[in-house]
């Protein structure tokens, strides 16, 4: 795993946007795997302004998002459907055709989980993708545990992903208790893995991340063994580095 540490969030984000324009320059119909939360806004504000400045072309690129909440409507502002359009794809000229959410309202759940993950490799698989880190290693939501799922499934959320995504919500009670998420294996088709990780709080998880045992107890430590993986990091992140 090749690491970062930049000055600020402003300086790693900039430096991941430059990674996908490379990439959707030299392969303008490439599949981006894309993730929510806060810490890649700051690498799509940096994709807009590129867009708007003429450096890059999204008509021909394809997108699939790593999770969305369960069940939730598109239309719900807490949806990481309206997620994506809000920051990234209402700023741009991709076709939200070719943007792919799991299905929050899906009523065959398993179904529809393996839908997506055909429709992945259909698409011919993730060029690169994206990934933030949880306070306690997760990717996705793929939490800390003895085992993992290896493809797109759902899954219960733990109190403490509850808690934390709560600040959205008016309340802990309106958090969807589920979600659909990738997979670990899902995950490692991308042909490349770009992490990001900003600020003190997320300090303990990078250093399990990257120091400790690979281990299903810390998800993100599983990146390790993938063979084309960057972690961008601020210096407060990578303060036990």
């Amino acid at each position: 795993m090749k690491v970062v540490i930049k000055e600020s969030y402003a300086d790693m984000s900039r430096m991941a946007a430059d990674i996908f324009v490379e990439i959707i320059n030299q392969k303008s119909e490439c599949v981006l795997g894309l993730a929510t939360g806060d810490t890649p806004i700051g690498m799509y504000e940096c994709l807009v302004e590129d867009y708007k400045a003429g450096k890059v072309d999204f008509a021909g690129v394809k997108s699939v998002n790593l999770d969305e909440y369960y069940p939730i409507t598109p239309d719900n502002e807490q949806s990481y459907r309206y997620f994506m359009n809000y920051h990234l794809f209402d700023k741009m000229n991709i076709n939200k055709a070719d943007t792919y959410v799991p299905d929050g309202q899906a009523t065959n759940v398993a179904k529809s989980c393996e839908a997506y993950e055909k429709n992945i490799d259909a698409l011919g698989g993730i060029d690169v993708q994206v990934l933030g880190i949880g306070r306690n290693g997760h990717v996705g939501f793929n939490e800390p545990d003895c085992e993992l799922y290896p493809y797109t499934h759902v899954t219960d959320l733990t109190a403490n992903t509850i808690e934390a995504n709560s600040r959205f919500f008016e309340s802990e009670d309106d958090v969807p208790k589920q979600a659909l998420t990738m997979g670990i294996e899902s995950i490692f088709k991308a042909r490349k893995i770009v992490i990001l990780a900003s600020g003190e709080g997320k300090a303990e998880a990078v250093k399990a991340m990257l120091g400790g045992k690979i281990t299903t107890k810390c998800p993100a430590s599983l990146l390790r063994l993938h063979p084309d993986v960057t972690l961008i990091c601020d210096k407060n992140a990578a303060k036990f580095i």
